[in-house]
């Protein structure tokens, strides 16, 4: 599919779009949610097992659910760089979380967005390190952010502490600059980036007992021994290591007497709490902690023990997300622009609810290449229901401009989306993604690898640079991601087809590794 044919969208085309209710504005506003770390299996209407999330599920029930959404490098950082620009992490320059720093001088999206017309404005977590250019308006967390009584930075490069859940604050801001600063007579693209559901799973304080009484399932993959998979072997992502989930950092059983690798972290950030809020906070985990000493857990009980912890903080954090989701429906409709505006809810990547026995992302494996996408339509965009294209990452960009009446650059390597969103299935959309994960030697020691998916079921990855082991999945038969097929007799076509697609993307996308 050539996206470069967006141009025809633009002037009267794109106006014989929209309803006669909507040409007053002549485009439709965009605002886009983008949570941390938030994984489909904790959505309502990707997976039932674990939470209900209403709120998430209205925005799927008024639109569409995409099946096949996926990052092209699975950290938070990069995963926005890609976003932002349309481009995957090698041309974008910002591969690394922990080296990188985005050029903010480069062609953007929201830049594009200004060009066409439209006020751009992003709250909430940034994580590029340079200061937003593009925007209109920003106001947005330093570095990580923290969700009790966080700090914010404003255009005037004032930090400002701001009492309050975080999550709620950031819904606040992008709900202000809706209702009283922006020129209410121009579309306008908001990006709303919200720090939950990022580690470690910080509750709001009303919410502290809130599925204490739910015991959830344990993956089936938990006890994993990651045969015949090098770079699973050598990761440090899993639950029941003391070293990698941390009993007071992860898991909040702090014990005065015990100083951990992360326990300095942990203080400072609920050290944040004021004294009030702070007792309530102490009262409810220093109970459960007590009550863990008192049992010397070791081994699977322990490691079970960590992941009931870790879900139940996960899914209290999750309720607070799916709150404000809520309020900011609510909003758009009673302001109302939500029959012209184009909702979209998606995270920066997957994560690990303990299957492979793990948390975080990283690896190519689907559940931290796959990212929920949900999108609630306006009038004249007629698609519902689910999308089972391979979409990624990189494809806000290039829908945006299309939806804005925008040229998409050429150099922009995305698709857009508009074609699916008014109910299309073009017979050439594409058939497989291309992944490069970059930060290695790092934080959870994730060997860098890059692979190609494709729509019919089949997965190739080769990690590098100190190891140089290559895996093989047929997702179809082994959805887990537990039998590396790579060099086993009988998959010799298969193999040759995937590493021919995989160079014939790597020669697309111009990633130099390639070369």
């Amino acid at each position: 599919m050539n996206h470069k044919t967006s141009k025809a969208l633009q002037g009267a085309a794109l106006l014989s779009l929209l309803p006669a209710a909507a040409m007053a504005q002549q485009r439709y506003n965009i605002v886009y949610i983008m949570t941390d770390d938030h994984t489909a299996q904790m959505m309502s209407c990707y997976d039932k097992r674990y939470v209900s999330t209403p709120n998430l599920d209205r925005i799927a029930a008024d639109g569409v659910k995409f099946t096949q959404s996926y990052v092209a490098n699975s950290l938070s950082g990069p995963s926005r760089a890609c976003m932002l620009t349309g481009k995957h992490s090698h041309k974008n320059g910002f591969t690394h979380n922990e080296h990188g720093i985005f050029d903010g001088s480069q062609q953007t999206m929201p830049k594009l967005m200004q060009q066409a017309g439209y006020q751009t404005a992003i709250v909430g977590k940034w994580h590029l390190v340079s200061l937003p250019t593009g925007f209109d308006y920003w106001n947005i967390l330093p570095e990580q952010g923290d969700y009790y009584n966080p700090a914010f930075i404003n255009m005037q490069n004032d930090t400002i502490r701001e009492e309050g859940y975080v999550t709620n604050i950031v819904t606040d801001k992008a709900i202000d600059w809706m209702e009283n600063k922006r020129d209410k007579n121009r579309p306008f693209i908001l990006f709303i980036h919200q720090k939950a559901c990022h580690r470690c799973w910080l509750p709001e304080l009303k919410y502290l007992h809130e599925y204490e009484d739910k015991t959830f399932p344990i993956p089936e993959t938990f006890y994993d021994d990651y045969a015949g998979r090098q770079a699973a072997q050598a990761q440090e992502m899993r639950i029941a290591s003391n070293h990698d989930m941390d009993l007071t950092y992860d898991t909040k059983m702090y014990d005065a007497n015990v100083q951990t690798r992360l326990t300095p972290n942990y203080l400072n950030m609920i050290g944040r709490l004021s004294s009030a809020d702070r007792a309530k906070y102490d009262q409810f985990y220093d109970s459960l902690a007590i009550d863990f000493r008192s049992r010397h857990l070791q081994g699977k009980e322990l490691a079970e023990f960590k992941f009931q912890r870790y879900m139940r903080d996960y899914a209290k954090v999750l309720k607070s997300l799916d709150d404000n989701i809520g309020r900011t429906l609510d909003y758009l409709k009673q302001a109302g622009l939500l029959e012209n505006t184009l909702v979209v809810y998606t995270s920066d990547q997957g994560f690990y609810m303990g299957e492979h026995g793990w948390f975080d992302k990283r690896f190519m494996y689907q559940e931290s290449f796959s990212t929920p996408l949900v999108m609630r339509l306006p009038e004249g965009l007629k698609a519902r229901g689910d999308i089972s294209e391979m979409v990624q990452n990189i494809d806000y960009a290039p829908t945006f401009l299309d939806i804005a009446g925008a040229q998409i650059p050429s150099d922009i390597q995305g698709e857009s989306l508009l074609p699916l969103l008014r109910g299309e299935h073009p017979k050439n959309w594409r058939k497989s993604l291309y992944y490069h994960f970059y930060e290695y030697p790092a934080e959870h020691s994730v060997k860098r690898h890059y692979g190609v998916s494709t729509a019919d079921g089949w997965k190739l990855i080769h990690f590098y640079r100190d190891i140089d082991a290559w895996e093989l999945y047929n997702l179809n038969e082994d959805p887990h991601e537990l039998n590396n097929l790579y060099g086993k007799k009988g998959t010799e076509k298969v193999t040759k087809r995937l590493m021919k697609e995989l160079r014939r993307l790597q020669k697309q996308y111009d990633d130099p590794i390639a070369q």
